[in-house]
């Protein structure tokens, strides 16, 4: 299923986004740049991609780490899944952490995170006083694995 989004470039040296292979879910986003960025152990940096997305109503672009970046540099968002909303217009940013123990360099056009377009429910909470019983019940963190 494919569906076209709408994307503004709001810097001149900015990317669209692009999938790696016919198969990929999600869509490579790329550092907008002037210079390299630097991102010390420990730090946050906020990356520019330098675009805006029009996202479909009904619909949200989630922002994921890139396995590559995470688990050669060290490098993944902050927020850990960002949330784009379909309403919103503004330069879609990624935050950056640094959880390696090495200084770490983003350089203009890298590939900073991926993007998934995926639909989404808006529901109507409900409150009662009963919920329908499960076979787990109220088994929470760890209750469904085996020993």
């Amino acid at each position: 299923m494919t569906e076209n989004i709408k994307c503004k470039k709001l810097k001149g040296n900015a990317l669209l986004p692009t999938y790696g292979t016919a198969y990929s879910a999600g869509a490579d986003l790329y550092a907008c740049l002037e210079e390299d960025a630097v991102i010390e152990p420990g730090q946050t940096l906020l990356i520019s991609t330098g675009i805006a997305l029009e996202i479909p109503s009904g619909y949200a672009g989630l922002i994921y780490a890139r396995s590559g970046l995470s688990t050669k540099k060290g490098l993944a968002p902050a927020n850990k899944v960002g949330v784009i909303d379909a309403d919103y217009r503004g330069e879609i940013m990624v935050p950056l952490y640094n959880q390696s123990g090495e200084r770490q360099t983003v350089e203009q056009g890298e590939r900073i995170a991926q993007l998934i377009v995926t639909p989404y429910l808006t529901a109507v909470f409900e409150e009662t006083c009963e919920l329908k019983a499960t076979q787990r019940g109220e088994g929470g963190f760890g209750s469904t694995g085996t020993k």
